[in-house]
C-alpha cells in the first residue's frame, strides 16, 4: 500500500472538513483529475491506480492518530467523535480511461463532508505508481545531493537568520519514502529555519509544527453556499472567522485573482487574520501590493505575515525573503521542489471541485494555466459578477 494511514494529507483538509461538519453537512461536490504535463501515459496503471485506491478506502483512523489530532488546539471533540466513524466511500470515487491518448480521468462525487479526503492521497498515488514504473534512474542520490545543495543555501547566508520553510509537497511527491527521508534531512540539518510540514502524518512521526488554513475549494464551494455570488469570499471569510475564533489565521488570496481579493479583504479582515498566502502571479508584486493594503487600511505590515507557496525553488524563495525582510513577517511552503526533485520532469497533476449543490464552482487564478472550471458560461459569468479581464 502506497497510503497506509489517513493522516497520510494535508492539515487544511481537516481544518477545512471540520468547517464542512459545522457548517455545510449536506454540500454536495464533485472534484475532477486533471494532468498539465503533456505526453503522459497513464493506461498501463489504471488497475494499479484501481487497487490502490480501494485500499485506500479501506482505511480507518486508529486510537492514536485522533488522539493526536485532537491535541491540535483548533480541532473540536465533535469533529473526532466523526472521524472515529469515518472512511473514505469507494462507491464516490471513479477511474476509467479519459478521453486523449494515454490519459486517465478521475473522477470524486458525494457528500462533501465524505469526500475533502480523496485529493491528496489520490494525487500521491498516481505520483507514486508513475514514478516507481518509469523512473529508472538512481534518483534517491541525485535528489540527496540537490537536497543538500538546498539547505548550503540557507545555511550558508548570515542574512537568513528569520528564513522559515516548510515542506508542502505530499500531492507531487516521489514517493511516500522519499518524503520521509526530506522531512527527516530538513528537520536534522535546517534547525531553527525549518518550520514544519502540511502532512499531518509526518508532524506527527517527527514531532514538527503541522502547517495549513485553507484551500481553494473551500472558498470556491462558498460559490454555490453563500447568499449570493458577489459575496462568496466575504461569506467564507466570514464563516472561518467563526469557525476559528483568530486562529489559523491565513487567507488564502488567488480564488479571483488578487484585485479581487483587495476589494474584499478590508480593514476588518486584514485586523482580523494573521495575514494571506500567495498561491499564483508575481510573488513580489503580490507581496508590495499586500503591504500597501495594510498601510492604506492602517495596519502595521511588520506585525503580519506573508505565506509564499507557488512553485517555489530554494534561490526563489531566499530572493523573496531578501526582498521583504524587516517589512513583514515571511514564510515559505516548497512542495514539488523538495520531495520531486531527483532529476526527472515531476508531473503536473490536480484535482479541483468543479461543481457543488450541481452548481459550477470555478477558480480564476492570476496564473491562467491553472483557471480550472468545466462550464464556460459560468466562467464568464463570475469573471463579470468580480470584474475580471477576459480570459
Amino acid at each position: 500500500m502506497i497510503i497506509r494511514s489517513l493522516l497520510d494529507t494535508d492539515l487544511y483538509k481537516f481544518s477545512m472538513m471540520q468547517v464542512v461538519l459545522h457548517h455545510f453537512p449536506a454540500a454536495q461536490v464533485e472534484y475532477r483529475y486533471k494532468c498539465r504535463t503533456p505526453n503522459i501515459n497513464f493506461r498501463p496503471y489504471v488497475d494499479e491506480i484501481r487497487a490502490e485506491i480501494k485500499a485506500l478506502c479501506q482505511l480507518r483512523f486508529k486510537v492514536e492518530e485522533l488522539d493526536y489530532l485532537r491535541s491540535l488546539r483548533f480541532i473540536k471533540s465533535d469533529f473526532i467523535d466523526f472521524l472515529e466513524l469515518f472512511h473514505l466511500p469507494e462507491k464516490c470515487i471513479l477511474v476509467s480511461d479519459g478521453e486523449l491518448p494515454g490519459e486517465i480521468s478521475i473522477v470524486v462525487k458525494g457528500p462533501w463532508l465524505h469526500t475533502i479526503l480523496f485529493e491528496i492521497p489520490v494525487l500521491a498515488i498516481v505520483n507514486e505508481v508513475y514514478f516507481r514504473r518509469e523512473s529508472n534512474l538512481p534518483v534517491l542520490d541525485e535528489g540527496r545531493r540537490r537536497l543538500t545543495e538546498k539547505i548550503k543555501l540557507v545555511a550558508d547566508a548570515p542574512d537568513l537568520a528569520s528564513f522559515r520553510v516548510a515542506e508542502y509537497g505530499t500531492r507531487r511527491r516521489f514517493s511516500s519514502e522519499w518524503h520521509e527521508e526530506v522531512v527527516t534531512t530538513l528537520k536534522s540539518t535546517m534547525g531553527r529555519h525549518f518550520a514544519g510540514t502540511s502532512n499531518v502524518l509526518m508532524a506527527k512521526r517527527h514531532n514538527v509544527t503541522p502547517l495549513g488554513t485553507m484551500g481553494h475549494e473551500y472558498l470556491q464551494a462558498c460559490q454555490a453556499l453563500g447568499p449570493r455570488l458577489r459575496d462568496s469570499q466575504v461569506f467564507a471569510l466570514e464563516v472561518w472567522a467563526k469557525e476559528y475564533r483568530g486562529d489559523l489565521g491565513i487567507a488564502l488570496s488567488d480564488v479571483y485573482g488578487l484585485d479581487a481579493f483587495l476589494r474584499d479583504f478590508d480593514m476588518y479582515f486584514c485586523k482580523l487574520f494573521d495575514g494571506a498566502r500567495h498561491d499564483s502571479g508575481d510573488p513580489f508584486i503580490w507581496g508590495e501590493r499586500m503591504l500597501e493594503h495594510y498601510q492604506a487600511n492602517r495596519v502595521l505590515p511588520r506585525s503580519k505575515t506573508l505565506v509564499f507557496s507557488d512553485s517555489l525553488t530554494f534561490p526563489l524563495a531566499i530572493e523573496i525573503a531578501r526582498r521583504f525582510a524587516g517589512r513583514c513577517h515571511v514564510s515559505f511552503g516548497i512542495g514539488t521542489n523538495l520531495t520531486n526533485d531527483l532529476g526527472h520532469q515531476p508531473l503536473q497533476i490536480v484535482m479541483k471541485m468543479v461543481r457543488c449543490n450541481d452548481q459550477p464552482v470555478a477558480k480564476v487564478s492570476d496564473a491562467p494555466e491553472k483557471t480550472m472550471c468545466d462550464d464556460q458560461a459560468y466562467l464568464a459569468y463570475l469573471r463579470q459578477v468580480f470584474d475580471l479581464p477576459p480570459a
